[in-house]
């Protein structure tokens, strides 16, 4: 589809690959040929190790094992029954998130733990407004609008983003945030944010959706009270993949479990007929594992058992520094706009752009094979995952951005 011939990749772009302490991560990963891949911060590309897992989850652990795999009792088994999934994979993104294993729940979806957190920590404030952005994620707004017809006189206040400080009044009982914004990338100061809040007697709730797996996340360290994220994106753990909760562990004898199922009881298999809510965040959880889906994430998440997080960050912030370094003489050509804050401390792990014709501009550069998304109205978004991409990908992705574009005109 190009209409001109592509210059090399930069000497010092491939300086900076040939030093990345991450780059042989790649090898980890299922990426197709000739694809440049900028849209894990949608769906997370298929870690290798991940079918071989299921395979054998499939195959033994259902098709010899049956109903035995929930609870296996062999000194080499115990460590791989069912019933210990979540609490393996929550000890493996807690030190994602800045948490403690204990302070983690997996499972259910997004929504469903936003609305679990968000009763949880209205309860504990005694009030009744829901203070969040106007433009956060429409699930995340759903969840606090459907909660409003449940709880009398529940008020969801949504200003814009950088009204949240001005409206953080004393009648405010929870504060709902997206660390990074969906669409521009924007990344929120949490432990600011939360120190503001939490002056005014709010609470918390933290959307990582966008940011675990991302970059370092410090929960406990910033004093957040709630937080939710997905297991599909930055965390590689396929489609539809369980989600995740956070519950600071001082909450816990005040916090209401409004989903009291029998998975987050103490003793599930007592079968008692009162509620008693298991230790630490397990307690949030509600029905059967989803034991496919858990086998996925627990082995994706493996692709970061030796990352320091620290280089995870440094090179997400390269990559989107070349990305709009590269991108800034078309920007002189073509109506660009960068949404994406060049302050690197405001930035999450993705670069987005508005252009008039963005759906279309996007459709062309996926059949061109780089995969970013477009989102509405104007927004072409691409994704930056450290573990997977290279400086010369971003150099090649901005190549043929051009030749769409140019190409459009």
């Amino acid at each position: 589809m190009t209409t001109f011939q592509k210059p090399s990749v930069p000497a010092d772009l491939l300086a900076l690959d040939a030093i990345d302490p991450l780059r042989h991560k790649r090898r980890e990963f299922t990426l197709p040929d000739g694809v440049i891949y900028l849209d894990g911060n949608s769906l997370g590309a298929m870690p290798r190790t991940v079918p071989t897992r299921l395979a054998h989850v499939a195959a033994q652990e259902w098709g010899q094992q049956l109903i035995r795999s929930w609870s296996l009792t062999g000194p080499a088994e115990a460590a791989q029954d069912w019933m210990g999934l979540p609490d393996r994979v929550a000890a493996k993104i807690a030190p994602l998130i800045g948490a403690e294993a204990r302070e983690v729940a997996v499972g259910d979806s997004t929504s469903v733990n936003t609305f679990k957190v968000l009763v949880a920590a209205l309860k504990l404030s005694g009030r009744r407004v829901i203070l969040t952005d106007g433009d956060n994620f429409p699930t995340d707004l759903y969840m606090a609008q459907g909660l409003s017809t449940l709880m009398d006189s529940l008020e969801v206040r949504r200003v814009s983003a950088t009204e949240i400080s001005a409206h953080l009044t004393s009648d405010v009982g929870v504060l709902l945030l997206t660390e990074v914004d969906y669409r521009t990338g924007r990344r929120s100061d949490m432990a600011a944010i939360t120190a503001q809040a939490h002056e005014q007697g709010a609470l918390t709730v933290w959307d990582l959706a966008h940011s675990a797996g991302a970059f370092p996340v410090d929960l406990n360290g910033c004093g957040a009270d709630f937080a939710v994220g997905c297991g599909y994106k930055f965390l590689n753990g396929g489609p539809g993949a369980p989600a995740f909760l956070f519950a600071a562990e001082r909450h816990y004898a005040q916090a209401t479990v409004v989903l009291s199922g029998w998975m987050g009881h103490a003793e599930p298999f007592e079968m008692a007929r009162d509620y008693v809510p298991a230790p630490g965040a397990r307690r949030f959880l509600v029905g059967t594992p989803q034991v496919l889906g858990l086998s996925a994430l627990d082995t994706a998440l493996d692709v970061f058992a030796n990352v320091n997080l620290s280089d995870l960050r440094a090179k997400s912030l390269s990559l989107s520094r070349t990305f709009m370094e590269t991108m800034a003489p078309l920007q002189s050509r073509f109506p660009l706009t960068l949404v994406t804050p060049q302050n690197e401390t405001e930035r999450g792990s993705q670069v987005s752009y508005r252009h008039p014709e963005a759906r279309e501009v996007m459709a062309d550069l996926i059949r061109a094979g780089v995969i970013g998304d477009f989102r509405t109205p104007d927004i072409l978004r691409f994704g930056l995952t450290p573990l997977y991409h290279s400086h010369a990908d971003i150099w090649q992705a901005v190549q043929e951005i051009g030749a769409v574009l140019e190409a459009r005109s």
